[in-house]
C-alpha cells in the first residue's frame, strides 16, 4: 500500500511538473523569423533625355582678311545620351543629337557683316566618367573624352554686304576634338532621376569657301561649344 501510494505521489508530481513547463513555454515569446534579402540584380544601363543649350565661342577668322572675324549663333535642341556602367562608379557615355549654327563675319568691312552660311552639325561625343556614390541621392560626376563633329545640309550666304562681298560657296570640314565634362544626376527612386550636365568641347574646323564667285579663301571657326544641359535620368 505504501509502495502504490508514493508511485501514485510521484506521478502526480511529474504532471504537475510537466504542467508548469509547457505554461512557462507558452508565456515566452515567439523566436524571431528571419527572412533572406531579396536580391535584385545590377543593371549597368542608363538613358537620360535633356533640353541641351549649344553655346559658341564667337571667334574664328579668314585667313586672306587681315582683322577678320567669324561668329556662330547659339541654339537649343534636344539630345539623348546613352550610358554604359562598367562598376557602379565607372561608366562610359555617348551623347546624341544635331544642331544647326549660321555663322556671320565680323572685324573689318570687308567681313563685317558677312553672311558666311549655315551648316546642321552632327557631334557624337563619348566620355569616360567617374561617379561618386557617396551622396545618397546627390551623385555627381566628372568625365573626358572625345568628339568627332560631321558637318552637312551646308550653305552659303550669297548675300552681299555693305562692302559689296559675298560668299558664294563655303563648306566647313569634319573635325576631331577634345571634351571635359562634369554633371550630377539626383534620384527620386531606384530608376527616375534629374541631371545636369555641363560639358566644354575645344571644336575649332577649318572652313574655305569663294568670295563673289571668284576669289577662293580659307580660314578657321572657333566654335569651343559649351553643351549646357538638364532633363530626365532612366536608370534600368
Amino acid at each position: 500500500m505504501k509502495k502504490f501510494l508514493a508511485v501514485s505521489s510521484l506521478a502526480v508530481a511529474a504532471a504537475l511538473a510537466g504542467g508548469a513547463m509547457s505554461a512557462q513555454a507558452a508565456d515566452l515569446p515567439a523566436a524571431p523569423v528571419y527572412k533572406a534579402p531579396v536580391y535584385e540584380p545590377w543593371n549597368p544601363w542608363m538613358i537620360r533625355l535633356r533640353a541641351l543649350g549649344v553655346i559658341t565661342d564667337n571667334s574664328g577668322h579668314v585667313d586672306q582678311v587681315p582683322g577678320s572675324g567669324l561668329s556662330t549663333s547659339d541654339t537649343v535642341v534636344p539630345e539623348l545620351d546613352i550610358s554604359y556602367f562598367f562598376t557602379r562608379n565607372i561608366a562610359a557615355e555617348l551623347i546624341l543629337g544635331v544642331t544647326k549654327h549660321h555663322v556671320t563675319g565680323t572685324g573689318v568691312p570687308a567681313t563685317n557683316g558677312l553672311d558666311v552660311g549655315k551648316a546642321w552639325l552632327l557631334p557624337p561625343t563619348l566620355t569616360l566618367q567617374y561617379h561618386f556614390t557617396e551622396f545618397g541621392a546627390f551623385k555627381p560626376y566628372i568625365g573626358g573624352g572625345v568628339n568627332y563633329t560631321f558637318f552637312f545640309s551646308q550653305s552659303a550666304g550669297n548675300v552681299a554686304n555693305g562692302a559689296g562681298v559675298a560668299v558664294t560657296n563655303s563648306h566647313l570640314k569634319d573635325s576631331f576634338a577634345p571634351v571635359a565634362q562634369f554633371g550630377f544626376d539626383y534620384m527620386i527612386d531606384k530608376h527616375w532621376g534629374w541631371n545636369v550636365d555641363v560639358k566644354k568641347i575645344w571644336l575649332r574646323p577649318n572652313w574655305d569657301g569663294t568670295l563673289n564667285g571668284v576669289t577662293p579663301v580659307s580660314g578657321k571657326v572657333n566654335l569651343d561649344p559649351w553643351l549646357v544641359g538638364t532633363g530626365i535620368t532612366y536608370k534600368f
